[in-house]
């Protein structure tokens, strides 16, 4: 027993070995020459940091590369070893399916070429490198979606990710996929008829009426009248539905009303329908036919088959990211026999075959949630919905807590709905069986959940067809909804503004505002979504920054819209537009947080209502959201705004109570009285009077005005503000013009002023240089005294030298006048003075004084002589101005008196 025992153990030893050698040779067999991936991992780690210090001791770029460089052995070394890194990389590359070429490259562009190369590759194999990291962790990312016929690769669960693939298996329910296909063709460029993305209202596309009771009015009937609309997006929204309402305005009304309203409002359910039914079990999918329908023929004979059938499920797949107003894609239709699916992409001009069944008063039409669908088949095929069920609205009268579809068949019929293809894109062509799959599910178990929840109103209502009345009632308010086209305004920012909850300030927003603009238009333009053309986000964050640079902006976005990436200089443009406004606070805030939905009750009061709003204060008016700008409005003698305070546009009529019974007449009159200015400017006030008056209602009334009469098409406020915003327009043109003028009135009148300037300065400075100095003539004159003296010297003394002749002394009356004589100044008596002087020779002296005499030393040089002789001046000379230099800086002994 012993050996027996030892062998079994020896044996069972044995088998574990050589189960370890096998999964040691597994595990060999992955990573060669390593335990385990940890190892590998670190021995590649330590490689590429030996790597990376190797590289850092090489040269660097420069002198010192180049002083190395012309060394043979290191250039050649250095040519080895790139050429050997080159076949490494492209072997690389060439293994993850990428560009090779590393060697065969110029010697100009051939670094620029591999460094671009290089970039690409390192990009696919970082994807695959992600790809292989999410399915380690259990993430299995599901293949593109694949033609028809062709089956995606299987992916191999290995052990360390099967724990994973299990559960996304039974969590299915859970999981969404959001399936975008790339390079598609755009389904638009197909259509017969374009895309309507003007500013302009919407217009009905029926243009005729099964199953009416009162006929198509002719403006709808008529393709040519409903057609002639303004088509260009440049037109200004105001001038476009100004033109637009012109030319329709007899037909506006018709125009603009829901087509089977008056069918309708005489619509009532059959008996059969108020009554509790015996629910009809649904076949199962494989037993049931499904029909893709892609042809006009086998539309046809849908159609046929509808109209012999007394109910049918409707439901639609709709897009919307990569469309401005949205696209209808694929319609579900299933009967108690078969499904259909209608490729609407294709059939889009031939949809309003189904009126004659859709519109039939006989025949039970079951949707869920139709709110949306309703707008959309009225949108893209127009087509409308007599005699409608929806199982949303019965749902919510039953209260049972959860209103989706998913819910509905998971109580009425036990089936699992598959959410997974919700988000999927739904323009793919051919559509893949998993999505034709899902498509057909909302539909096929519609009728058997239309027939439960019949019964279920019927027993809740004890019996009775109150609830069922009730259903059918709220179902035919769904079938009066109508379209409505978004219309770009001037104040449609707004709304998105008051959803962010965030301060900006006058230039933040400005560009906000320009921003939201510039987005509307382009999304009209290319007919792409707002959100696909630069999202919200993205677009606060660039009013927030406002960047100085276009590089900002392309910074701002993440990942950047390529609309955004094209016209990035003119997003630049708006955005330096907005930062030469003038930078000041905007209160928006502020008044929202006093906001509160009750009155609060004043204890003082005993008469207190809590709806009694005539006693409180303007403070207290619940409000929900205040003005951002202040802008001018249409009717602005009903919208007055005093000093000081803000009249919001969402606070309730406030109605105050007023008691003149005990007031007296002094009193009145002291309140009326003005003084003479006021009296006169009130006069002139009135005298100017509104040209709309006729079409406002009167103060006496206090009637309230809806702000949505201002923006519906069919009503007189509407049309009366657009002809306001065109005549704006026009005085603000007008104004323009005016001031341009204005200004090249000034510009002409400164020119004149400047050239009238630059003549007198040239007249002024050709009479100051024909004007002699005061200095000039009193030069002259002293020369012209000199001359004379010398003359009579020569006449006197024949043997001396004649003088240089001097310029012609002016006349007395030519010297100016302005200079009076001292008053102390005494001249001196010359009858009195020896002229014996002036004859040249030696005299005796004379006991009486000589003025032109001075004081000599006793010793003279010739020199001396001769420079006495020349500074000396003649005796009839005045000494009220001296003649030629001035001579302050000499001393001169003058005589004593």
């Amino acid at each position: 027993m012993a050996a027996s025992r030892e062998a079994a153990v020896g044996a069972k030893e044995e088998s574990i070995s050589v189960e370890n050698d096998e999964s040691a040779s597994e595990i060999a067999e992955v990573f060669p020459g390593f335990k385990d991936a940890d190892s590998f991992v670190k021995y590649g780690l330590g490689t590429v940091v030996a790597a990376t210090k190797a590289s850092a001791n090489l040269p660097q770029s420069g002198d010192e590369h180049d002083f190395y460089r012309s060394f043979p052995g290191f250039q050649g070394f250095c040519e080895t070893q790139g050429e050997r890194l080159l076949q490494c990389m492209s072997r690389v590359m060439q293994y993850h399916g990428c560009k090779s070429h590393m060697r065969d490259r110029n010697k100009v562009t051939g670094l620029e070429d591999r460094f671009d190369l290089l970039v690409d590759s390192n990009d696919v194999i970082l994807e695959n490198v992600g790809i292989l990291l999410d399915e380690a962790s259990g993430v299995n990312r599901k293949q593109p979606i694949l033609p028809a016929g062709v089956q995606p690769p299987k992916t191999i669960v290995s052990s360390w990710n099967r724990k994973g693939g299990a559960l996304s298996k039974t969590n299915k329910s859970e999981t969404f996929r959001l399936l975008h296909a790339k390079n598609i063709q755009r389904p638009q460029m197909k259509f017969r008829e374009k895309v309507d993305n003007a500013n302009t209202p919407f217009v009905p596309k029926i243009f005729a009426k099964p199953n009416a009771l009162r006929p198509l009015p002719a403006v709808l009937a008529n393709r040519k009248l409903r057609d002639a609309r303004p088509e260009d997006l440049d037109v200004p929204p105001a001038l476009a539905d100004f033109i637009h309402q012109q030319r329709n305005q007899q037909q506006e009304q018709d125009m603009f009303s829901h087509p089977y309203k008056y069918e309708l409002d005489q619509f009532t359910p059959d008996e059969k329908l108020l009554s509790k039914p015996e629910p009809q079990m649904y076949k199962p999918l494989q037993e049931t036919n499904c029909h893709f329908v892609t042809t006009l023929e086998e539309l046809v004979e849908l159609n046929e088959k509808l109209a012999h059938t007394s109910e049918f499920a409707v439901d639609l797949e709709h897009h919307s990211y990569r469309s401005f107003l949205g696209l209808t894609c694929l319609m579900q239709i299933s009967t108690r026999d078969e499904d259909f699916i209608i490729d609407t992409l294709e059939l889009r001009s031939e949809m309003y075959i189904l009126n004659e069944t859709f519109t039939d008063p006989s025949i039970v039409k079951v949707f869920h949630g139709a709110d949306s669908d309703i707008e959309w088949l009225q949108r893209d095929f127009g087509l409308y919905v007599v005699n409608l069920f929806d199982t949303h609205q019965a749902a919510r009268l039953l209260n049972l807590g959860r209103n989706s579809l998913e819910h509905l068949m998971k109580l009425f019929c036990n089936v699992e709905a598959d959410k997974q293809y919700q988000l999927a894109d739904w323009r793919i062509r051919p559509l893949p069986e998993e999505m034709l799959n899902y498509a057909r599910d909302d539909t096929h178990y519609l009728l058997y959940i239309y027939d439960k929840m019949r019964a279920e109103l019927y027993e809740r209502g004890n019996a009775l067809p109150a609830l069922l009345q009730m259903a059918w009632q709220k179902s035919k308010d769904v079938c009066l909804k109508k379209y409505i086209k978004p219309i770009f305004t001037d104040d449609s920012y707004q709304d998105l503004y008051r959803k962010q909850k965030k301060p900006l300030n006058t230039q933040q927003l400005t560009a906000f505002r320009l921003l939201y603009a510039w987005r509307d238009q382009i999304s009209r333009q290319e007919d792409e979504s707002t959100g696909y053309v630069l999202p919200n986000h993205m677009m606060i964050k660039i009013s927030e920054e406002l960047p100085k640079e276009p590089q900002g902006i392309i910074a701002c976005c993440n990942p950047v819209p390529p609309l955004v990436r094209q016209q990035v200089n003119e997003l630049h443009l708006l955005v330096q537009q907005a930062r030469e406004m003038p930078l000041l606070k905007t209160e928006v805030q502020t008044t929202e947080k006093k906001a509160a939905t009750t009155l609060k009750r004043k204890s003082e009061n005993p008469l207190f209502g809590p709806h009694d709003s005539s006693h409180i204060s303007e403070s207290e008016i619940p409000n929900s959201a205040a003005p951002l700008l202040k802008r001018g409005k249409l009717f602005s003698e009903d919208e007055e705004m005093e000093e000081g305070k803000e009249v919001q546009d969402c606070s309730p009529l406030i109605a105050r109570a007023t008691i003149t019974i005990f007031d007296s007449e002094l009193d009145v009159k002291e309140e009326n009285h003005l003084t003479v200015a006021q009296q006169k400017s009130h006069r002139i006030m009135q005298s100017f009077e509104n040209p709309f008056r006729m079409y406002l209602p009167s103060k006496e009334t206090n009637i309230h005005m809806s702000r949505n009469a201002k923006y519906d098409p069919s009503s007189k406020v509407y049309e009366i503000s657009n002809r306001w915003k065109l005549l704006s327009q026009e005085l603000q043109q007008k104004e323009a013009k005016e001031k341009e003028a204005a200004k090249k009135k000034a510009k002409e009148a400164a020119q004149k002023a400047t050239d009238d300037r630059k003549k007198a300065q040239e007249e002024y400075k050709t009479t100051a240089q024909s004007i002699v100095t005061v200095r000039q003539q009193a030069a002259i004159a002293a020369a012209d005294q000199k001359g004379k003296k010398k003359k009579e010297r020569t006449v006197s003394e024949p043997g001396a030298e004649t003088p240089k002749p001097e310029k012609k002394r002016p006349k007395h009356t030519d010297q100016p006048a302005d200079q009076a004589p001292a008053t102390d100044f005494q001249p001196f008596d010359y009858s009195k003075s020896d002229f014996k002087v002036f004859a040249g020779r030696k005299s005796k002296e004379s006991s009486q004084f000589d003025p032109a005499k001075q004081a000599q030393e006793p010793k003279q040089s010739k020199k001396n002589s001769k420079a006495h002789k020349n500074n000396s001046t003649p005796g009839n000379k005045s000494m009220s101005y001296l003649a030629g230099k001035s001579d302050r800086g000499f001393k001169h002994n003058w005589p004593k008196r």
